[in-house]
């Protein structure tokens, strides 16, 4: 998981959806409470060995949080830029063959958290799972 976690680090370094965020893309949490920001996470990860090779299939979560006060523009913008950068991707993971990058499922949500810094409570959270299959080379 170190590899791709790497993979994916590189891939959302310096994008279009990284400087939107103000560069807040975290790995499982967020040391912050600013928004916009992207916390992905392993959903799951399952043995896919196959012709001698071992490999990995890995079900990742991106998950996109918005202060609902900055409307629904910029939620939709950061999964469209998110979607752009990493639907059918080829990730470059250390030792491995990226095998596929696809998208799985999409899911809205509005959050009703502690006080955010607007004042608000309300927040934007948009789910982007994706499937990625890789092999040892």
């Amino acid at each position: 998981m170190l590899e791709l976690k790497q993979a994916i680090d590189a891939k959302l370094l310096d994008s279009t959806v990284y400087w939107t965020v103000g560069g807040r893309c975290y790995f499982n949490t967020s040391p912050t409470d600013d928004y916009p920001r992207i916390v992905y996470s392993r959903v799951s990860g399952v043995p896919d060995n196959a012709f001698a090779k071992t490999g990995e299939s890995v079900l990742l979560q991106f998950d996109l949080f918005s202060m609902q006060s900055a409307g629904d523009t910029e939620i939709l913008t950061m999964e469209s830029q998110l979607k752009a950068l990493l639907d059918d991707c080829t990730l470059t993971i250390s030792g491995q063959l990226c095998v596929r990058f696809m998208r799985q499922n999409t899911l809205d949500m509005v959050e009703d958290l502690s006080a955010l810094q607007d004042g608000s409570s309300l927040c934007n959270h948009t789910v982007v799972e994706y499937e990625c299959t890789y092999q040892a080379v």
